[in-house]
């Protein structure tokens, strides 16, 4: 609570600063921007990434910790995220827009180390793993304050799914604390309604509901939104809202909350309702209520740039969920995840830049900008019940620092120093992350 606490505040402090700059609008928003009236919108963003982990990467360094805490370091090269978005004016108010993604250049294959099977090697075929189809909707716009959006959407809970393009943040990977506990990007099928009036931006969405059998210790209900099927269950539905204030020039401040029912939303949907002499299942009360709730910032002004956020989340029946999982994991390939999920989840990040280009004059008039920053995260995915075991290691704090060049506005040279802290009977995780980044549109 006391981290909490402190992230409020320095929402509140920055809060009294006025600016000019413009503050940060909704990914959401950006998909479809049709330049100069052009009916036809391409665009995108994409990230490649090389790491260097100065800590082991044995699956049982947390288990037996004092056994690896002198394994050498380990690299990776990566492309995090390839996206192109298409977007069309149909006219009379009707337009289309599409997020494709490409994560990790992959086709949808991998050979994978199962950490919670003692590391077991598996090779599986993932569907919608690899290459997504992140937005697909069609818009009927009314007005600037109504508009009904339809299709496959981003549920914008949390600073990072509505603020996900590699340039709404400064670490070379996506902020890791809502990374972890969330979905993300979070996109799902559904209705949304949303609009801008005055100094706020508004949106409600019904979709698909999350799946509690994708639920693990390590990710909370990150895994929650996908689907290993050829479509996505929607036994149960959930609701989601959030609402941006820009009242102060240069500064946004965004709250959102989700709220569904993530039992009973799996295939076969054969665990709820009566039997034939009318008796109810087992497990027919076992709701799994989800409930998450969140607050974040974007603040730009005197060459600054200031961001931070803060959510909670709360998962019901999770002791009962747990064992259902287990028996249900045993059935031969199902598609289910064995691990425990908590009670609770809780990611809180802050994050600083300044940009020292702008008291060089030859360097501000070409626009360039480089900005210093540090970030500090703490974050748990399973904070349990007083009915359920604890995992100290699923507690960490991260502290980054390091630079971001703009050469040019679209693009972002990405330099950092990272260091994951864990309970003192682990071993911490510094690395060194480089990346570069885009994000624009082409038409």
């Amino acid at each position: 609570m006391k981290r909490i606490s402190f992230v409020l505040i320095c929402i509140l402090a920055v809060a009294f600063w006025t600016s000019t700059a413009k503050a940060q609008e909704s990914a959401a928003d950006s998909v479809m921007q049709h330049v100069k009236g052009n009916r036809l919108s391409v665009g995108g963003y994409g990230e490649v990434a090389m790491s260097r982990n100065f800590y082991s990467d044995n699956v049982y360094r947390y288990s037996k910790a004092g056994q690896y805490k002198n394994d050498p370091s380990h690299g990776r090269f990566d492309i995090p995220h390839a996206v192109i978005y298409l977007g069309y004016d149909f006219g009379k108010g009707w337009t289309m827009g599409t997020e494709i993604e490409f994560e990790h250049t992959g086709t949808g294959s991998a050979v994978e180390q199962e950490f919670e099977e003692a590391g077991e090697w598996e090779q599986e075929v993932e569907k919608g793993g690899e290459v997504e189809l992140e937005q697909f909707w069609l818009q009927k716009s009314f007005s600037r304050a109504a508009n009904i959006r339809v299709g496959h959407i981003v549920v914008p809970v949390g600073l990072n799914n509505a603020h996900h393009e590699p340039l709404n943040f400064f670490t070379v990977y996506r902020p890791e604390g809502e990374n972890t506990i969330l979905p993300s990007t979070w996109h799902d099928t559904g209705i949304s309604f949303w609009g801008r009036s005055g100094d706020f931006r508004y949106e409600v969405q019904l979709t698909a509901g999350l799946d509690a059998f994708k639920f693990s210790r390590d990710g909370w209900v990150h895994n929650g939104a996908g689907s290993s099927f050829e479509y996505k269950v929607a036994n149960k539905y959930g609701f989601s809202a959030r609402l941006d204030n820009y009242s102060i020039p240069g500064l946004r401040i965004g709250v959102s909350g989700y709220y569904g029912k993530s039992m009973h939303n799996t295939y076969p949907h054969d665990m709820e309702g009566e039997t034939s002499d009318g008796v109810k299942k087992a497990n027919d009360g076992v709701k799994g209520q989800v409930a998450i709730g969140s607050i974040d910032f974007t603040f730009n002004r005197y060459n600054w740039i200031v961001r931070g956020q803060a959510d909670y989340g709360y998962v019901g029946d999770a002791v009962e969920i747990n064992t259902i999982k287990r028996t249900r994991a045993k059935v031969s390939n199902a598609p289910y995840s064995s691990m425990p999920v908590a009670k609770n989840a809780v990611a809180l990040g802050i994050e600083a830049g300044y940009d020292i280009f702008s008291q060089i004059t030859k360097l501000r008039q070409d626009q360039q900008k480089l900005y210093v920053f540090g970030r500090y995260e703490h974050y748990n995915p399973y904070i349990p019940s007083a009915q359920q075991a604890g995992y100290q290691f699923t507690e960490k704090n991260r502290i980054v620092g390091g630079i971001n060049y703009f050469p040019i506005k679209q693009i972002a040279i990405k330099a950092e120093y990272s260091h994951r802290m864990l309970k003192s009977q682990y071993n911490n995780e510094p690395s060194i992350n480089i990346g570069i980044a885009y994000e624009g549109f082409f038409l």
